[in-house]
């Protein structure tokens, strides 16, 4: 028995550590070869690229600074300007959880003294690798 609950309990936090195949058991003996990892099991995600625009009042707010800076604390790269129409465009590049938060808050918060009536989203695609390298406010 004393054999059994310590294979058990070896077996236990190999699994903690790393996903196993058990192909073999025997009391004093073990084979354990470890499972492939799959994108979902080894915590990898899409790394996406999407570009935005934002109507509203979003000039001279400091729209873009609070963009920038939401940008960088979620882990993103792209940039933000202002553009002729009285909007704010930009892109947004990183992993898709965080791409997706940025987007929310880019749809509902923005600068503290913005309103943003309308923010449309487009081209976003899979990336292999990031085009940008920081977060950057691209003045005219």
């Amino acid at each position: 028995m004393v054999g059994k609950s310590l294979g058990f309990q070896r077996l236990y936090r190999l699994q903690l550590i790393r996903p196993v195949d058990v192909t073999q058991a025997e009391l004093g003996q073990q084979i354990i070869r470890p499972r492939p990892q799959t994108s979902a099991m080894s915590g990898e995600e899409d790394i996406i690229s999407v570009d935005y625009e934002i109507f509203g009042r979003v000039q001279g707010v400091f729209f873009r600074k609070y963009t920038q800076a939401e940008g960088k604390k979620l882990g993103l790269v792209g940039w933000v300007q202002n553009t002729e129409a009285g909007t704010v465009q930009g892109q947004l590049q990183g992993p898709s959880s965080k791409v997706k938060l940025m987007q929310d808050w880019l749809k509902t918060t923005g600068s503290p003294k913005s309103q943003i009536i309308r923010a449309e989203f487009q081209n976003e695609r899979k990336l292999e690798g990031l085009d940008h390298t920081d977060f950057k406010i691209i003045r005219h």
